[in-house]
This record gives C-alpha cells, structure tokens and sequence, in this order.
C-alpha cells in the first residue's frame, strides 16, 4: 500500500513496510515518536518537486476542491501501477479512482498515519530541512489565502477609503485651528484677517512677524505679495489692537507651527491618494477626479461593491436623505449626489446640471467596472468618454445659444406681409379689399345721412378708441344706455298687448255677426204680419240688440283679464332670457 503526502516543495509517496500495524490505530502514534522506529513504518519511494510558487499555488487549489492536478496525475500513472493508495481527502480519492483507474482508501488508520508522516517528514524526506520547509509552507499558505479572498495587492482599495476619511478629518481640524489662530491673534491684530484671506499664508505671517510693532523691518516677498505686504505694514502702524506678552506670542507661534504641519501632511496625503486612484481606478479618475472617485468607493464600501450598482444609484449616492424624503412627501427627487463636484457638472449651466449629471452617472458606472474587472490598467477609456461628455456639453450650450439668436434651428425669423405680393406659394391672387366702417348697422339707433356715420365712432370701437374727456362722463353714459334700454322693453310690451288685443277684436267681431243673421230671418217672418206687428217687432228688435250686447260686453271683458297675466308672464320670461345672456 502506498501514502500520498502533499507537502509544500511538492508531492511525496510513502511505501508501507507493515500494514499489519495500521490495524492497531490507538498504539499507531508510537511507531514514530523516533525518526528510527518511523523508518520500519514506512518508506519514501518517490517525489515530485514543484517548479515554482505559482505551479505550488494551483496545485494547492485543485487539492483544495477535491481535483487532481496534471503533474500529480503524470506522478501517480509513473509510481501506483496495481497498488492501493491512501489519501488524507476522501474526494480527492474519488477524483483519483474515476480518471486512474487507481483503487484509494481512506479511513481513521490513514489519518493516524498522516499524523506520524507529518511529525517525522523532515527525517524521512532526505534534504529537506526545517529551515527550508517553514519558508516555502509561508509563502504558499500567504499565496493561498489571496487566492481564497481575491486579494490582489495592486488594488486595495481599503488603502483610498483610509485616505479619503483621513484626508477629510484633515480639513476639519485645519480650518478649525486656523479659526483658532485668527481669533487668538486677532486680538492683538485685528486687521490682519481683512488683510489676509487664506488661513496658511495667515499662519505664516504670523509665525514670522510676532509682535505687530516688528512688521515694519520685516520682509513678507517669500509669503506675500507686493500690495498686500504694504498695506500689512501700515495697517500695523496704526492697529486699535491690545498689547500681547511674550508668553502669548509663543503659544500662538506654537499652533501656527501646529498649522503648518497639518497642511504639509495634507498635501502630502493628497498626493498619495492621487497616485493609488490613478493606480487602481484610472477611467474613473480621469471622469470625475480623485476626490470625488474616492467619496464614491468609500460610500460604496469598495471598488467591487461600487461596480454592482446601475448609473441611477451611482447619481444620487450620498443624496440618500433627500431622496427617502422626496418619496415620502411626494416631491421631487434630487438629481445628483456626490458627483455634483465632479469638474464637467461644475462647468454646465444649471438648467443642464441634471442632464450632464445622468450622463456622467451612466459613463462614470461604466469605467467603474472597467476598473474593477477589466485586466487593462490605461484610462483611455476614461479619457474618451470624457471627451465625449464634453462635446455633448458644448451642443447643448451651443443649441441654447442658437434660440437666443434666432436661428434657423430656434426661433423663425418675422417676415413683413406685402399684401399686393404675387410671388410664391402664399401669394395674393388680387389686391387685398379694404375695411368699410360705413357699411356697419347700429340697432336701435336713429337714421342718419351716410355722412354722418362715417364720421360717427360705431358702438364697437367706442370702447377701444373713446376715451373719456373727463371722470364725470362715464357715470352719465352708463345712465344713459340704461334708459334706452328700459325704452325698448317698454315698447316690446305695448307691441305683444296691441297684437292681442286685434285678436281679441276679431273674436268680438265674429261674435257680433251671429245675432244679425238671426234678426234678418225674423224680420222675414215678420214681414208677412200685419203693421201692428210690425210696429211690434222694430220695438222687440232694439231689446234684443241690447241684451247681446251686454253679454258680449261681459265676455270681452273675461277675455281681458285671462290674457293680461299671459302677456306679463311671457314678457317677465323674456326679461329674464336677456339677463342670462348678458351674464354669459
């Protein structure tokens, strides 16, 4: 039976000499407490050395999933012909089994076995020493575990999360200490932090003049320039500010030095920062900088973790308050995050700052997985799509331009109407007629000469072209418009009552008809009578011509009073139509 044994110069196979030991497991270990008693045990018969890291490293990992590699497969084929083989990975056994044909086994014997292998490998293998094995077991354990973790030394991004949180606690404490320095000195030198807006040449100035009355013999052209140095000097000459032991000066010296190193650290920092940005994320340096590259990876967590996410969340990352706000008052969403300080937004107009930031967001997304997966480590990449942000920067202004001006591609240019033009599509056929104001009708008003009208403004215009002469005369035409117009409903009254009351006459006259005919048919049958009855019958005519007529009287009169109330009710209608008119 043989043993394989994988060490880290290579893989080692083992002769058992006595394999009636390996039934007895419990008293195993004692056959290799000596190097001597080991060597009765078991007996090296071949070696397979390996050539370099990197062959030791993928051998490693191909034992780590259970699979065996070209050159164990070359070892074993040489050195197992018809013998059994044990191993210390039950699935690498298998492995074994199914492409060599070679029969594996592996139990709590084998693992005892291996145990004692491992206690006495350096005296069973000959020229391998202990000092030898612990270097080579480091390095491959160190190669292993990046390979485990995808570590790549080249891209540690954990190194710019660092920077970039150091580099803003920096400007933190500074602009705090140098509010410091201004407050503290400024009682002695007011006037100096009108004179001296940046806080490091402000720390420096300070450093070297000391006590204000030194100013004047003092040389500020390393710090300062020409003007400014000047008006330093005089101002000095004639501070309202109080006077300032030594003592003080000293300290206030002290944290101005304290300043100084701070910012020299600072810079050196951001230099550092730089080179690993453009290292590890080149395209998306050359897109948005390295400070705003840098915000973004550390708000990601990482390099890969920011490669995970769509251009949408690149845009708005780190504007995640105003967002989860916009959504829950139902307003609207912010449109950049921390890339609104990225240089090519900073450029744009702000009406185009959200559309120049959802395409840097898109191209930005793109040249992180670039970074982040790609083997290439340019920033053409970066560098083109820049460009191209650019161009489409300068068509958009250019396009704003062109409207501005009235251009072909804007706004159309005003053409002044011929109206005797005969030219072209649109062209007049004949002259265009003129406006006759004369032929205009006015209702209700009097007939005058054509004369008169024309030189008369129409009720149309009256309103337009008008005006009144002075306050009172407006108050006296409404008033005058509202009697005609009380007139005219007057007159439409006495219209509808005269047409009924003909009707009504009509009836009357029909009426009247009826009773002669009848006095005609009396008075033939009358005319055959004596005279005395005759003489009779002309004094009965006359009371029955009255008796009808105070009966026609009686039903005239009906008639009248049932008309009446019809007439008003279809006037009051009327009214009331011309008021819902005048309304709409």
């Amino acid at each position: 039976m043989l043993v394989l044994f994988e060490t880290p110069a290579g893989f080692a196979l083992f002769k058992v000499l006595d394999e009636g030991k390996l039934s007895k497991v419990e008293d195993l270990w004692k056959e290799f407490a000596t190097s001597e008693s080991a060597r009765q045990v078991v007996k090296l018969k071949a070696f397979s050395k390996f050539e370099n890291t990197a062959d030791a490293l993928s051998a490693a990992t191909l034992l780590i999933d259970g699979k065996p590699s070209k050159g164990l497969r070359k070892f074993l084929r040489a050195h197992c012909d018809g013998e059994t083989l044990a191993v210390a990975d039950s699935k690498l056994g298998n492995a074994i089994k199914e492409k060599l044909k070679i029969d594996c086994l592996h139990n709590n014997a084998v693992m005892e076995l291996m145990r004692g292998l491992r206690n006495q490998l350096t005296e069973l293998i000959s020229g391998l020493a202990v000092q030898d094995l612990a270097p080579m077991s480091l390095g491959l354990s160190h190669s292993l575990s990046r390979y485990k973790l995808k570590f790549s030394p080249d891209k540690v991004d954990t190194m710019i999360i660092q920077a970039i949180g150091l580099l803003d606690d920096l400007d933190k404490e500074l602009n705090t200490y140098a509010m410091r320095v201004r407050e503290w000195y400024g009682w002695h030198f007011p006037e100096l932090a009108k004179i001296i807006q940046d806080n490091i040449q402000y720390a420096k100035a300070v450093k070297l003049m000391g006590s204000r009355v030194n100013a004047v013999n003092l040389d500020f052209s390393e710090i300062l320039s020409e003007e400014v140095e000047t008006e330093l000097k005089a101002s000095a000459e004639i501070s309202m500010g109080t006077e300032v032991s030594d003592l003080d000066l000293a300290n206030i010296r002290d944290l101005c030095d304290q300043v100084l190193a701070l910012s020299e650290y600072r810079a050196q920092l951001y230099d550092y920062l730089r080179s690993r940005m453009n290292t590890i994320a080149p395209n998306l340096t050359a897109l948005v900088g390295e400070l705003v590259g840098a915000r973004l990876i550390a708000h990601g967590g990482s390099l890969l973790n920011l490669a995970k996410q769509p251009g949408s969340t690149v845009q708005i990352l780190g504007a995640e308050k105003a967002l989860f706000r916009a959504l829950k008052t139902k307003h609207a969403t912010p449109k950049y995050g921390l890339i609104f300080h990225a240089s090519l937004i900073g450029q744009a107009a702000p009406r185009f700052k959200g559309k120049i930031s959802r395409s840097l967001a898109a191209k930005t997304a793109l040249a992180i997985r670039y970074d982040a997966l790609g083997d290439s480590q340019d920033n053409s990449m970066g560098l083109e799509n820049r460009a191209k942000l650019e161009a489409r920067l300068r068509v958009l202004e250019g396009r704003e331009l062109g409207r501005s001006a009235g251009s072909s591609k804007g706004k159309p240019k005003i053409e002044v109407y011929d109206k005797d033009r005969k030219k072209g599509a649109g062209a007049l056929l004949t002259a265009a007629k003129t406006y006759n104001p004369a032929s205009d009708l006015v209702l209700g008003g009097t007939t005058e000469p054509s004369g008169e009208q024309e030189g008369a403004p129409s009720k149309k215009r009256k309103h337009e072209d008008v005006e009144p002469t002075s306050a009172g005369e407006a108050p006296v035409r409404e008033g005058e418009d509202e009697e005609k117009k009380e007139k005219k409903k007057k007159k439409k009254k006495v219209e509808v009552e005269s047409t009924k009351l003909e009707n009504d006459n009509q009836v009357a006259v029909a009426a009247a008809e009826e009773p002669e005919k009848k006095k005609k048919k009396k008075k033939r049958k009358t005319e055959a009578q004596g005279s005395e009855v005759e003489n009779q019958g002309q004094t009965d005519v006359p009371e029955a011509d009255q008796v009808p007529d105070a009966k026609e009287k009686k039903k005239k009169k009906k008639k009248h009073a049932e008309k009446e109330p019809e007439a008003e009710t279809q006037s009051k209608k009327k009214e009331e139509k011309k008021k819902e008119k005048k309304h709409e």
